[in-house]
This record gives structure tokens, sequence and C-alpha cells, in this order.
């Protein structure tokens, strides 16, 4: 036993020197979980933040063509009840037209029989219209 009481300035030093080297391996797997925690934490954080900024853009995108959208389809209704508008215009003038034409070819009959020669010819703008009853 004495043998190892001699050994004990020798022991001493290298177990405290085993107990150093064991704490600071501690702090080393400590420290480097740490940092492998953080690194993933910032590679998740950046993921995240990724598919956030992705699908944020994504909804900004899909509110602006839902914008577009309405908006033509606004314009759309518009230039088809102007179109509408128009044809029935168009629809009246041609009644309009047609009457005004029947109307002069019966004022041109009732002139060629009171003068009892015929009727003058019409002008040229209106020689087309009134076609074949002209002459």
């Amino acid at each position: 036993m004495e043998w190892l009481t001699s050994l004990a300035p020798v022991l001493a030093p290298l177990s405290g020197m085993v107990g150093v080297l064991g704490g600071a391996w501690m702090v080393y797997r400590q420290t480097k979980h740490k940092t492998d925690t953080d690194a993933r934490t910032a590679e998740a954080t950046t993921a995240v933040t990724a598919v956030t900024t992705v699908t944020e853009g994504f909804t900004k995108l899909l509110e602006q063509q839902r914008e577009t959208n309405a908006k033509t389809l606004e314009r759309l209704t518009t230039v088809e009840a102007r179109v509408e508008r128009l044809e029935e215009e168009q629809r009246q003038w041609r009644r309009w037209k047609a009457a005004a034409v029947e109307y002069i070819h019966q004022l041109r009959a009732l002139v060629g029989r009171l003068r009892e020669s015929p009727a003058p010819a019409p002008p040229r703008e209106l020689a087309e219209d009134l076609g074949d009853h002209a002459t």
C-alpha cells in the first residue's frame, strides 16, 4: 500500500489532468451541440423565411391576378353594354331609314300623280337608298 501512497504525487496531477481534460471534452461537446443546434435552427429559420417569402409573393401575385380579372370582367361588361346599345341604335336607324325610304316612295308617287309627269330625280346621295323605285 505504501507504493500507492508513494505514487500519490504523480497520480494527483495526473488525475487532475484527466479531470481537466474530461471537463474540457464535456465543454467542447456542449459547445459543439449548441453550435450544431444553432446552425440547424438558423437553417430552419432561413427555410421558413424563404417559404414565407414565396407564399407572400404568390399571394400578392394571386391578388393582382384577381384584381386584373375583375377589372377585365368589368371592362368586358361595359364593352358588351355599349355594343348592345350600338346594335339597338343601328336597328332603330335601319327602321327609320326603311320608313323614310317608304315615305319618300309614297311622296314621289303622289307628286307624280299630281303633276301628271314623273317625279324629279332624287339627289345622288339618296338615289342608292331609294333603289329601283326612284327611276
